[in-house]
């Protein structure tokens, strides 16, 4: 399962703010990020919340587009 992220970072908290679907059926996720967007440590917080978020493991989500991007897509194992 793939879903879509949108990301927000230099926020006060970490938090999820939307969890959509959209017309086409796809989840669209809206988070703010309270890490910069160096060395990794956005994307390291992004999937800790998620994981969280999402009731699974870290290592069963990883981001399969948009790394360096604040538009990414994670995929769920």
């Amino acid at each position: 399962m793939k879903i879509s992220i949108k990301v927000i970072t230099h926020a006060k908290k970490s938090e999820i703010i939307t969890d959509e679907i959209d017309l086409f059926g796809a989840r669209i996720i809206k988070v703010k990020i309270n890490q910069p967007p160096e060395d990794g440590k956005a994307n390291k917080a992004l999937i800790e919340l998620l994981a969280e978020y999402l009731k699974v493991k870290k290592t069963s989500l990883k981001i399969v587009a948009g790394e360096k991007s604040t538009h990414k897509i994670i995929e769920i194992f």
